[in-house]
């Protein structure tokens, strides 16, 4: 996302270059201080609202086990009043929790994953922002010095780089939805035939679970 990229580049920022090379080195590092603390607070916010996504996928996917649990019960049920159509309807059911219960546990974990990395950015600009706090008055002390002596550096390079990041990045996301498009289109093409071999092996598979419950119920 744009703000861990923003975040990345203030985090690799040499502090002491951008002094060196700053026109007037005082309000640099003052700019500098004053973008960290203002990512910082967007950090913090976008951190509570990831955990946040997270707990609330986290409960979707428990009510989800329960409820295909609860459809499990009810063929079961059904199985011992001797209604099968109604037990079949049932595992219909319960399969289609259990893929639904699939689909959340791949959420939940991708969601982990951008909880631990906004985490780890928070941690990082933290520590950065300390530092360039401890070492404002010394920076500037040092770069007024620098000044003194003819010492002040030219600082051109640093936009043209960001440029070419730009653009890289712009290239990337075109590929990335090309491949998207290709693929969607892959699934469309062959989707039919594989949408028939599907529905034969949920077939197997409910027939497959109805014959357990009527085993377990007769042995009962």
């Amino acid at each position: 996302m744009a703000l861990l990229e923003r975040v990345s580049t203030l985090i690799r920022a040499n502090i002491n270059d951008l002094v060196d090379k700053a026109e007037d080195p005082e309000k640099m590092i003052k700019q500098v201080i004053l973008d960290m603390q203002n990512q910082l607070l967007q950090v913090k916010t976008q951190v509570a609202i990831a955990i946040a996504d997270q707990h609330l996928l986290e409960k979707k996917q428990k009510e989800n086990e329960e409820k295909t649990a609860e459809w499990k019960r009810k063929a079961e049920l059904a199985v011992s009043k001797k209604q099968d159509d109604l037990a079949r309807a049932a595992l219909e059911r319960s399969l289609s929790s259990k893929q639904n219960g699939e689909n959340f546990a791949q959420q939940v974990a991708d969601q982990k994953i951008e909880v631990e990395n906004l985490k780890s950015a928070l941690r990082k600009l933290e520590q950065k922002l300390e530092e360039a706090q401890a070492k404002c008055d010394v920076l500037i002390a040092q770069a007024r010095r620098a000044r003194t002596v003819g010492k002040a550096r030219n600082a051109q390079s640093a936009a043209q780089d960001g440029k070419h990041v730009d653009t890289f990045d712009r290239m990337k996301q075109k590929v990335v939805r090309g491949e998207a498009i290709n693929h969607a289109h892959q699934e469309l093409s062959g989707g039919s035939l594989e949408d028939r071999f599907a529905s034969l092996e949920r077939e197997d598979e409910i027939e497959r679970l109805l014959a357990e419950i009527k085993n377990r119920s007769a042995s009962a």
